[in-house]
């Protein structure tokens, strides 16, 4: 029935069934069963808890984990010890119903009703498709807490037993949640260790992958609980750390089933928690006492709200992205108690706790209007607040280079500025476990694997597989490879892939695009270290240089611009041999020749240690000295001009041709003027040169 799911949670239309089916089975006279803590720690939590921690979203988790366990620290420490010191005032002021029940008492029942449930947050959360960073916080805070559950539950049970509790108790007592928490957290760790080194030697026998995957996590929940430690912890732990390398290890087949395995898996264990909550709310026995259940469900909200707001004012002041007052609301409103409080009541002792039937029936009332009025109510409050929903967007190859990108650059900035914070540990961690990690549990050439390619493989193989299910392998695009089909679809042959016929002209534009800046790539930057820069002595001396000779080249512009006829064009070598043949008493040198200057040609720069050597050029006979007959063969001479030190500079250095009168033959000969033309009829040679 849509209409019904659409408003009643999942959890709370179980809960009906367990109730109708407690109710049936006592209207025939029979005993209804009672869910038991045994059955419900040993059997129906773990797979819930495996699938949670395997499938964690690990980068959102990480980059909130302090918000996450300061709610679920600070925050479950805070509900337990305000509700059990109020429940303990309500006691001693109600009367003789409720006096008897002690402080040590109430703060026990403080510590079973404070924590919030992963079950029912899970069944609830996943319904509203509330954004990540609050479906994070909430279910990561129910997920954390366990260890300040297990924490004060066995302490002030244990205080229970005492005639008198000690400073050194509490001490004590305090050191112990480090150790239950941390325990369990290691003891996940090495059970997670050791299935991904089991499953580096499972290639020959692909049955049994998926089978050390779930032995090794139980054996690790099983474990801590064997120490009193937080077998939750563990279990998560052992999730977190075992998938990426027993991903890579085994088969696409393994996979699956333990991916759809745990799926169904912690479906039923969800289904089966709700139905016998139902029956067990019918067959148990229930002491209701209107002040204790009204008092400890208003204690509840209230502790809830007070809570969040004050750690969620601290928390803002360290967030880059801060928590609004929607987002406030919401982790107040889906703290949501389920079935592990009810099993902490349930294993109370008679002995030690009388009043155990009265805290049942508290605890039940509690969990009842959580999963039923909030569970149904959130959904409507997150419309109506307009808060972000979860948006089902495809990971891309373009988004995982951003996003590694990102940390690459994130991480280079904390090591400029010496500020050793969440990106430069992760990277730390991340060449670590490149270096040495993958090599030791990874097998083959699936360790040396960049992250990049690796996820491109894994998104290759999800679009083959939604190709083949979908029917669609007649028409494979090219995207994605053969390998992949041959991987799923062993026994039919991979098909060619289609190439899209080009135009001629689409072609031709495409080789352009690409040929334009493929040589833009080339001309890069020699790259270099800060580290590793030394200072050129030479450095200051060139900068001069090239500002005189700028300053130069300036003047001279300047200067033409007062040039009323246009210089005469320079001729080719070639050309000034042909002239000196034709007419050589045109080119005779005058009597002033000594003082004419020398051309010098600067065919580069003089930094460049490839430039070539600086050049004098003069006419024949320009020195004064008769021309030898080499020279007159030769025509024009170069002479070798020495180069100049680095710290001189060639244009304002006063050489043997800067004198004024230099100066002005060499404006003359930049302003020749005019020439007579050549009369008509005359030859450009004459005859018998």
């Amino acid at each position: 029935i849509p209409s019904v799911s659409s408003i009643v949670p999942e959890s709370c239309l179980l809960i009906v069934v367990g109730l109708l089916v407690g109710g049936l089975i006592k209207g025939v006279g029979e005993k209804p069963p009672v869910l038991k803590s045994d059955i419900f720690f040993l059997f129906l939590l773990p797979p819930i808890i495996l699938d949670a921690g395997y499938f964690l979203p690990l980068r959102p988790f990480t980059e909130n984990l302090g918000t996450i366990l300061i709610f679920a620290v600070v925050g479950t420490l805070w509900n337990a010890f305000f509700l059990g010191g109020l429940m303990y005032a309500v006691c001693q002021l109600s009367g003789p119903g409720l006096n008897h029940i002690g402080l040590l008492a109430n703060l026990l029942f403080g510590s079973i009703i404070s924590a919030v449930d992963p079950v029912a947050v899970l069944a609830v959360f996943e319904e509203i498709h509330i954004n990540e960073l609050l479906h994070i916080l909430v279910f990561g805070e129910s997920l954390l807490n366990d260890a300040v559950t297990v924490v004060l539950y066995h302490l002030f049970e244990e205080f229970a037993s005492f005639e008198q509790v000690t400073i050194l108790d509490i001490i004590l007592g305090f050191l112990s949640f480090f150790v239950v928490s941390l325990g369990g957290v290691l003891v996940g760790v090495i059970y997670g260790v050791i299935a991904a080194f089991t499953s580096r030697f499972t290639s020959h026998i692909r049955v049994i992958e998926p089978l050390f995957v779930f032995l090794y996590s139980y054996m690790a929940y099983l474990s801590a609980e064997l120490f009193h430690l937080s077998g939750i912890m563990a279990l998560i732990a052992a999730g977190v750390v075992m998938r990426p390398y027993v991903e890579a290890n085994i088969s696409h087949k393994s996979h699956t089933t333990i991916k759809y395995f745990l799926k169904m898996w912690s479906s039923v264990s969800e289904t089966l928690i709700f139905i016998f909550l139902g029956v067990s709310t019918v067959a148990g026995h229930h002491y209701w006492n209107w002040t204790f259940v009204i008092s400890t469900l208003f204690f509840c909200l209230i502790a809830r709200v007070l809570g969040v707001l004050v750690l969620t004012w601290f928390i803002n002041k360290f967030r880059i992205v801060k928590l609004t007052a929607k987002d406030q609301f919401i982790i107040a409103y889906g703290g949501l108690r389920g079935a592990i409080a009810f099993s902490l009541g349930y294993l109370l002792d008679y002995e030690h706790f009388s009043m155990r039937d009265m805290f049942l029936t508290a605890i039940i009332t509690v969990i009842f209007f959580t999963v039923f009025v909030q569970g149904m109510t959130i959904r409507p409050l997150v419309d109506l607040l307009a808060v972000k929903k979860k948006q089902e967007t495809k990971r891309s190859i373009n988004e995982e280079i951003h996003t590694q990108f990102l940390d690459h650059l994130l991480t280079g900035i904390e090591d400029i500025c010496g500020h050793y914070g969440h990106h430069h540990w992760k990277d730390k961690l991340n060449r670590f476990n490149k270096k040495y990690v993958k090599k030791c549990l990874i097998a083959g050439e699936r360790s040396k694997e960049p992250q990049l390619i690796a996820f491109y493989h894994k998104m290759e193989m999800k679009q083959a597989i939604e190709l083949v299910e979908s029917g669609g392998i007649g028409k494979i695009p090219s995207a994605v490879s053969t390998v992949s089909i041959q991987n799923i679809n062993p026994q039919t042959l991979p098909l060619e892939r289609v190439i899209p016929a080009l135009s001629k002209d689409k072609e031709e534009e495409i080789r352009k695009i690409l040929r334009t800046n493929l040589q833009k790539t080339r001309q890069r930057l020699r790259s270099y270290n800060r580290h590793t820069l030394v200072a050129d002595p030479y450095e200051e001396a060139w900068n001069q240089m090239l500002l005189r000779r700028q300053k130069a080249r300036q003047l001279e512009q300047k200067m033409n611009n007062y040039l009323t006829v246009p210089a005469h064009r320079v001729d080719s070598p070639t050309m000034s041999r042909a002239r000196i043949g034709s007419d050589p008493l045109a080119y005779e040198p005058k009597e002033d020749s000594e003082n004419l200057p020398i051309i010098t040609i600067d065919p580069a720069s003089p930094q460049s240690p490839e430039s070539v050597d600086l050049m004098s050029e003069e006419p024949k006979g320009c020195s004064g000295l008769p021309p030898s007959p080499e020279e007159d063969e030769e025509g024009l001479v170069m002479r070798v001009k020495e180069p100049s030190s680095p710290g001189t500079d060639d244009v304002f250095t006063p050489g043997a041709s800067d004198s004024p009168s230099s100066q002005r033959m060499l404006r003359c000969l930049s302003d020749p003027g005019p020439r007579p033309e050549p009369e008509e009829g005359e030859p450009f040679i004459p005859k018998g040169q």
